[in-house]
Formats: C-alpha cells, sequence, structure tokens
C-alpha cells in the first residue's frame, strides 16, 4: 500500500492557499528550502508536478488543483475530528461543489440546491456562478462536482460531459399591475408594439421568445434586454415592460416583485439540466438534488398542465 505522507500533503496545501513559498515561510515558520524539498518528495511519490512557475508566483497545475481539493477535505475532516473527540463539534459534512450557469434564475437554482440543503446528511455547498465557457474547464478538472443550466452545451466547448435532464416548464408574462391589466385585454395581439424586457440576443430563451412572437404575428417594442435575470425582473418591477418567467416559480416572481402575470406562452417550454463528467452521478448531493428536480419540483407542473387545456404548439428550449 502506497502510504501518503501528510507532513508533506500539509506544506503542500499551505504553499497552494498562500500563492508563494514566502508567505508559506512566515505561515509555518521554516525555510524556503524546507518547504520547496518536501513538496518535490510530495510529487516524486505522486508522480506529478503540483506547481508551475508564474512569474513570481507559483500556480497550480491540473494535478495540483485536484490535490488541493482533496487536501481541503482532508484537513477539514482532521479539524471536525479533533472537535468531536473533544465533544463539541457536529457531524462532518461533504462538500458539495456547484456551478451555477449566470442567466440560471435564481429562484430555480435555489429551488433546485433546495433538498440538498435541507438533507438529513450534512452537505457544505459551495456555488461558483459564471458562463457554461467558464464553469466547464472547471468541472473537467473535478473543481466542481456539477454545473446547473438552462441549455444543452455548446459542441464547440471541447470539454466530453453528461447531460442530466432535470425537467422542463412553460413560460408566462409578466408586468406592473397597470401594465398587465391593459395588456391581458386582447392578448397575444396585445403585445404588439407593447414594452418588452427581454433576454439578451443569442441566448436559447431568447431565440425561443422570438418563435413564439413571430408565430402570434406580434412584435413587440424592445426596451432593454438583460444577461442578469434579476435586473430584468426588477425592471419589469418599476413598469418599464412585460416579460417572461418561468411558470414553476411564477409565485415567487409575483410576490417579490410585485407584478401581475397577464398570458400564457401557450406551448413555449424551457429545459434544465444538471452537467457532470460522470455518466452515472455519485456525489450523494447531485443524486438527491436531480431525484427531487424530476420526482417533485418539474413534476409538479407536469401535473398543472395535464390538468390544463391542451397546447396546440411546442417549442423547446
Amino acid at each position: 500500500m502506497d502510504w501518503l505522507n501528510y507532513h508533506h500533503l500539509f506544506y503542500f496545501w499551505t504553499v497552494a492557499r498562500e500563492g508563494t513559498i514566502a508567505a508559506a515561510c512566515k505561515k509555518l515558520y521554516l525555510s524556503p528550502p524546507t518547504i520547496s524539498a518536501q513538496i518535490r518528495e510530495l510529487e516524486k511519490a505522486l508522480g506529478e508536478a503540483l506547481f508551475t512557475r508564474s512569474g513570481r508566483s507559483l500556480a497550480l497545475t491540473e494535478a495540483g488543483r485536484m490535490a488541493q481539493r482533496y487536501a481541503d477535505e482532508i484537513f477539514s475532516l482532521g479539524r471536525e475530528f479533533t472537535a468531536a473527540m473533544k465533544g463539541r463539534s457536529a457531524p462532518a459534512s461533504l462538500r458539495f461543489r456547484v456551478g451555477i450557469d449566470d442567466v440560471l434564475p435564481k429562484h430555480i437554482a435555489y429551488r433546485l440546491l433546495e433538498p440538498v440543503f435541507w438533507s438529513p446528511q450534512p452537505f457544505r455547498v459551495v456555488c461558483i456562478e459564471g458562463t457554461p465557457e467558464q464553469l466547464l474547464p472547471q468541472l473537467a478538472v473535478h473543481d466542481l462536482d456539477i454545473v446547473l443550466t438552462d441549455a444543452v452545451t455548446d459542441p464547440n466547448i471541447r470539454v466530453r460531459v453528461f447531460h442530466h435532464p432535470l425537467g422542463d416548464c412553460d413560460l408566462k408574462f409578466f408586468a406592473a399591475p397597470q401594465l398587465a391589466g391593459r395588456l391581458r385585454r386582447g392578448f397575444p395581439g396585445s403585445l404588439h408594439q407593447a414594452p418588452a424586457l427581454l433576454p439578451v440576443r443569442g441566448s436559447p430563451i431568447r431565440k425561443a421568445i422570438d418563435e413564439w412572437f413571430d408565430s402570434c404575428a406580434v412584435q413587440p417594442r424592445v426596451v432593454a434586454e438583460f444577461e442578469d435575470t434579476a435586473l430584468l425582473n426588477v425592471c419589469g418591477q418599476e413598469g418599464l415592460g412585460f416579460f417572461a418567467g418561468h411558470d414553476v416559480i411564477a409565485g415567487e416572481i409575483t410576490r417579490k416583485y410585485r407584478v401581475r402575470q397577464f398570458g400564457d406562452a401557450s406551448g413555449l417550454r424551457q429545459s434544465f439540466y444538471a452537467i457532470s463528467v460522470e455518466r452515472r452521478l455519485r456525489h450523494p448531493a447531485a443524486a438527491t438534488l436531480i431525484e427531487t428536480a424530476r420526482s417533485s419540483f418539474f413534476s409538479a407542473r407536469r401535473q398543472r398542465t395535464a390538468r390544463g387545456r391542451a397546447r396546440p404548439r411546442r417549442a423547446t428550449v
């Protein structure tokens, strides 16, 4: 059996956190040659270089990032173990690193993560927000466990991943009370030349909304376009225009932004995914998230749809 020298790992971990050997020396009260020698021994034992030189600083290699992630868990667990033996700690929590596509509405991101927060097994959730171009490379080197998004991966991003469908939901239209009352009459024709707040062009949801407008022969007057859904909703709250929102969080939208729902985008749905580098997810928090999204969060929408009127047209984002 290969035994890991935890002293070597601790010196590496300290340098990785501090950024330079000089800073680590001040922290550990050791000389630079001593720390350098210990890190070389660890690299020799692992068969991988953990650092590469970047100017005057050190940058972690791919193997180094993986080593730091495991070291974080190891030394965090060690602190919890020591505290538990002294009778003053809660059960150890398992870290769950989640990448969140920055166009994903925050209410939906929370609702997807909610069963993980309330799970009987304690998890420490780390949320990282960004674009797929930023998040998927982190997923590839195991800095993230999953990525939550509303679209399949762009084939131009050269990362081999697996898409785990979570579910889909319809879109509805919302506006400040006075504007909503006006647009409700004669909907959807009332949207023609009405002030609209839309996602930016190029996003899957914007493409689907534009196609829906074309199918209804309406052309709204675009007031503004947004990458940030929260800012879009705030502008809608202030009466600047109508906007589209997801039916699974319609209650949250109307309560938080004090707007009213005035129409359905019949047949227009958006799908959501958890992306991983594993075909079969082994992290228990990821399994909990996916199972609950499919069996509860999105299935409730499907049950409401089945009880409602038939939808003649479907455009899937």
